[in-house]
C-alpha cells in the first residue's frame, strides 16, 4: 500500500492540475500552473545551481559538496515537451545526482509549440557534446529524465548512437512517455492525476510533433532500433497512465539483447519521486536510482 504521504498528494492533485479541456491545450496557463506546483521544491542541503548557456539554451550546474565532478547526470526534465523547466525540476535533478555522488548539469531545451520537433532532441544532443568538449569522458556522462523527459533521454541515446557519436554512459527513466502514438492500454484504465487523458496526451504529441508522424524513432523510442545503447534502469508505478510505455520498452530492450532494468512501484503515481523529500517511497526510488548510476558510472 502507498504511504499516507503519497496518498495525502494524491488527493491534493484532485483531477490533476495539467489536464486540458477535451484536448484543448493552454499552454501558457498549464505552464504556468507547472511553475506553481514546483515552487516550493528544494534542493538537498548544500546543493546549489550555477546558470550557463549551453549551445543556445540556457542550462544549469547543479553540484553539492560530495559531488564527484568528472561524472555527470544530464537531465532532462518533463513536461511533455510544452512545459517544465530548469526551475520545476532542478530539485529531482539535484536528488538523484545526491544520491549518485555526481553533479548534474540540468538544459531548459526549447519547447513546444513554438520550437517543436526535433528542437528537444537537437539540445540534448547539443548539452551531451558541451559535456565532451568540457573534456569530460563519454562513460562517465549518464542520461537522465523524467516523462517526456525520460522519453527525451533514450531518443538521445538511440541519435547518439546514430550519429557516430562516443557512447555515455548509463541512463535512468523516470515515467518515460515512449509512445506519442499513444497506443497503451494503461491510458484508459488507470488514473492519475499528473497525467490527462488520452485526449491530451493526443493534443500535446501533436504540438510536439508539428505534423511529423509519431512512430518517428527519435520521437517515440518505442518504435526505434534500440540495439546497442548503454545500460537503462526504468522506473514507473502501477497507478499511471503512462505505465505500458515503460514495460513495453523494456520489452523491446530486452528482445534485442539490451541491459535494462525495469522496477514497477504497486499503487504510484507518474513521476512520484518528483515528491521528495515528502514522500518516503519517493526518497527509496532515489537512492535506488543513484545506486544504479554509481555502480555503472
Amino acid at each position: 500500500m502507498p504511504s499516507a504521504e503519497h496518498d495525502a498528494i494524491v488527493e491534493m492533485l484532485g483531477d490533476g492540475p495539467f489536464a486540458s479541456d477535451g484536448g484543448q491545450l493552454d499552454v501558457p496557463r498549464l505552464r504556468s500552473e507547472m511553475e506553481a506546483a514546483t515552487a516550493q521544491s528544494v534542493m538537498p542541503e548544500g546543493w546549489l545551481g550555477e546558470p550557463l548557456e549551453v549551445g543556445i539554451v540556457p542550462a544549469e550546474w547543479l553540484s553539492g559538496p560530495t559531488a564527484d565532478e568528472s561524472r555527470v547526470l544530464l537531465y532532462l526534465h518533463g513536461g511533455g515537451y510544452l512545459l517544465g523547466s530548469i526551475a520545476t525540476h532542478r530539485a529531482l535533478a539535484a536528488r538523484i545526482a545526491e544520491a549518485a555522488g555526481i553533479r548534474s548539469l540540468i538544459i531548459d531545451y526549447r519547447l513546444a509549440p513554438e520550437h517543436p520537433f526535433p528542437a528537444a532532441l537537437e539540445d540534448s544532443l547539443a548539452a551531451y557534446d558541451f559535456l565532451l568538449g568540457e573534456g569530460l569522458e563519454p562513460e562517465k556522462v549518464a542520461l537522465g529524465g523524467d516523462s517526456a523527459g525520460g522519453g527525451l533521454a533514450i531518443a538521445t541515446l538511440v541519435a547518439i548512437r546514430d550519429s557516430g557519436r562516443p557512447h555515455p554512459g548509463p541512463c535512468v527513466a523516470l515515467s518515460p512517455w515512449t509512445d506519442l502514438e499513444v497506443t497503451g492500454e494503461s491510458v484508459d484504465t488507470r488514473v492519475d492525476p499528473m497525467v490527462g487523458g488520452r485526449e491530451d496526451l493526443v493534443a500535446t504529441a501533436s504540438l510536439y510533433l508539428n505534423g511529423a508522424d509519431p512512430r518517428t524513432p527519435t520521437a517515440s523510442p518505442l518504435h526505434a532500433d534500440l540495439t546497442g545503447l548503454p545500460r537503462i534502469a526504468i522506473q514507473v508505478g502501477t497507478a499511471e497512465k503512462l505505465l505500458d510505455d515503460s514495460t513495453r520498452i523494456a520489452e523491446t530492450i530486452r528482445a534485442v539483447g539490451g541491459d535494462v532494468e525495469l522496477e514497477v512501484f504497486e499503487d504510484l503515481i507518474h513521476v512520484f519521486q518528483s515528491f521528495a523529500p515528502h514522500v518516503p517511497e519517493s526518497l527509496e526510488a532515489i537512492e535506488k536510482l543513484g545506486s544504479f548510476l554509481e555502480r555503472c558510472l
